[in-house]
């Protein structure tokens, strides 16, 4: 069990939830020294202070002593925090989780095209004409084009060739540190603290500094995939081998081997050992891009079933629990890495635009993490101590990485809003149209529909009628569909079946109910599906029938003769209701404008009979008004009662 701290679970972790913070030494160092190329002993000593505090107080305290304790039933991640608030929280809590979550998103485009980069430029130390972009462009489409197979196969080099990374990262280090043991002062904060007050780039210090954390967040996103022991024992190595790669950059760099604008990552590794270096660097950048992106898919799922996004389709491409792939966001992140490259065109611009939207999304983790604490019964003085530590410490970052907007800072940000934006708009569009949609009390109407079932003068519509219900109540009916059922045109069946979805904010649930109304003729039947579950309605209600048939509660063989005496079971026949905004002057501006918008992103979204896995074949739509307002028209059409008095008399 992922649970269990086991060498296996540890190896899997190290393999999936640190390759973004792994590969953060690649450019970490480098942009620290591009904001003082003239650098001095107290520099580098408090630069590599900060790193390492950051490391401690960021990613050590705040996710992995904190963070990961508030799973969603063993889920990590922002969204599966807000699916842990919003029944106990106000309603303003889920602008917060969008904001974060889609700061996540930026990050997701950008971290394939710097870590990417930074590896492959470790080539011109070897051939300096060798042109870096078509390789990173390369290797990029590379790791999109693999996303729809699956990863099931090469995941399992992961953990191994992940934990080789790691292991090369503290050797390489303690290369760097041999007879330069001055750099441990490093871990004296005092060093840090000196080189901010003094320095009138700490501004410009900080922001560099933040990027060795750019990763943290994904601790929290993979506990679902791996454990909070598995990540909580792998991080003490993960740190080690960091902070020695790190001091040993920082050793090298007032060495008299470095030169000016080197990459001190490679530049302090031996000569003979830098191609195979350049391996490892791309290898690793590789699986850190898919670890993010696999985290990329997972957001999405969980947006769409927390009603933050359209729904898209989704694919399982193995057997492996919980892996998914949705091409949309696969080929969209893909055009976002491409676009950055060509803006950028090397890591150094790239790290501009990074960093930025991962401080908005931490900030917005630490918000929602202060409600989880307050709700947990965390003492007032704790959870209140919490908040104001890691706000005012990411507020520096984010003012710090926000000085590098017009450097590319605001693509980062410029994405997040759009994604921000097509949540916020989504979510609350979803939330007014269902405050417009009327139900009627389901035992009320049941003499009916059993009245219209047993009529042998209407027409026989099928022996099955199946309607996806939008109530959270079982025992309520939408009126939409009872006009359906009774005055659209009479649908006579054998059987009534109305089925309603219940998503989950655990990703594994998968278990139905059934009540039945009239017995043998009107069913309720409830799925109760978690947001890594794929729903295939047809599949699903088949099970459900096959249930009722061997309890006795059903007779499915059709009650046509010809039929019957063949025990040829009745067809089946779906029926969705599609409900069509009709703008009016009666509604508010602001609702007007949502459900335009939710209309319009709609677009963008799979048919319901893609999303519900439904067949074909036996599908009807109606198309449905949405009645905004039962108010009377404002003026009357009076009757003409003589046509004399209109016309007038000759």
């Amino acid at each position: 069990m992922k649970n269990k701290l086991t060498a296996a679970g540890i190896l899997i972790a190290i393999g999936i939830a640190f390759g973004d913070i792994g590969t953060s030494p690649l450019y970490v160092m480098k942009a620290i020294a591009s904001v003082n190329p003239d650098f001095t002993v107290d520099y580098i000593l408090g630069a590599v202070s900060c790193v390492i505090w950051t490391l401690t107080f960021q990613a050590t305290l705040k996710y992995v002593v904190i963070a990961l304790r508030a799973d969603n039933k063993g889920e990590g991640g922002i969204l599966s925090l807000f699916s842990l608030l919003k029944a106990k929280s106000r309603k303003w809590v889920y602008v917060v989780a969008a904001i974060g979550a889609a700061a996540l998103v930026a990050d997701g485009m950008l971290t394939p095209a710097i870590t990417v980069t930074s590896a492959v430029e470790g080539i011109r130390l070897i051939v300096p004409s060798m042109p870096v972009i078509p390789v990173a462009v390369a290797i990029i489409i590379l790791i999109f084009i693999i996303q729809q197979r699956g990863t099931e196969k090469i995941g399992r080099l992961f953990g191994p060739f992940m934990l080789l990374w790691f292991l090369a990262l503290g050797v390489s280090g303690i290369y760097g540190i041999y007879g330069n043991l001055w750099i441990f002062r490093a871990f004296n904060p005092w060093y840090a603290v000196k080189l901010l007050v003094s320095s009138p780039q700490w501004f410009m210090i900080m922001g560099a500094v933040f990027l060795c954390v750019t990763g943290a967040e994904a601790l929290y996103s993979d506990l679902g995939h791996c454990g909070r022991r598995n990540i909580t024992a792998g991080w003490f190595f993960i740190k080690t081998m960091l902070i020695l790669n790190y001091l040993g950059q920082g050793a090298f760099m007032l060495s008299p081997a470095y030169r000016q604008g080197d990459n001190p990552f490679y530049a302090m590794v031996p000569q003979a050992l830098v191609g195979w270096a350049v391996v490892l660097a791309t290898c690793a950048a590789i699986i850190a891009s898919q670890a993010l992106l696999s985290g990329s898919f997972t957001i999405f799922s969980e947006a769409i079933a927390l009603n933050f996004w359209p729904r898209l389709r989704i694919k399982y491409p193995s057997a492996q629990r919980g892996q998914l792939y949705i091409p949309a966001v696969n080929w969209s992140l893909l055009a976002g890495c491409l676009l950055t490259l060509a803006l950028f065109r090397d890591s150094s611009h790239i790290e501009a635009a990074y960093g930025i939207s991962i401080t908005v999304t931490m900030l917005m983790t630490t918000l929602l993490l202060a409600i989880w604490m307050r709700l947990k019964g965390v003492p007032t003085g704790v959870y209140i101590s919490f908040s104001i530590f890691f706000i005012v410490i990411e507020s520096i970052f984010f003012l710090a990485n926000i000085s590098k907007f017009m450097h590319g800072g605001w693509y980062s940000l410029l994405v997040a809003a759009i994604v921000a934006a097509v949540m916020m708009i989504w979510q609350s569009s979803t939330r007014l149209r269902k405050s417009f949609i009327s139900f009627v009390p389901l035992r009320e109407k049941t003499g009916l529909i059993e009245a219209i079932s047993n009529d042998r003068e209407i027409p026989k519509y099928a022996s099955n009628i199946v309607y996806l219900s939008r109530t959270d109540n079982p025992d309520m009916l939408e009126s939409k569909v009872l006009y359906s059922i009774v005055n659209k045109q009479p649908k006579r069946a054998d059987h009534y079946w109305f089925i309603h979805i219940e998503y989950d904010d655990a990703p594994d649930t998968f278990t139905y109910s059934v009540e039945t109304f009239v017995p043998g003729k009107i069913f309720v039947v409830k799925f109760n599906l978690g947001f890594r579950i794929n729903p295939r309605v047809s599949v699903y209600l088949r099970q459900v029938v096959e249930d009722l048939v061997s309890k006795g509660e059903l007779d499915l063989i059709s009650t046509y003769p010809s039929l019957r005496s063949f025990q040829i079971p009745g067809d089946f026949r779906f029926v969705m209701l599609h409900r069509i905004f009709t703008p009016t002057d009666e509604r508010r501006r602001s609702e007007n404008f949502l459900l335009r918008a939710h209309d319009n992103l709609r677009k963008l979204a799979i048919s319901d009979r893609d999303a519900f896995g439904l067949d074909t074949s036996l599908l009807d739509t109606e198309t449905v008004p949405l009645i905004l307002s039962g108010r009377s028209p404002a003026k009357r059409i009076k009757p003409v009662e003589c046509v004399g008095e209109v016309m007038g008399e000759n």
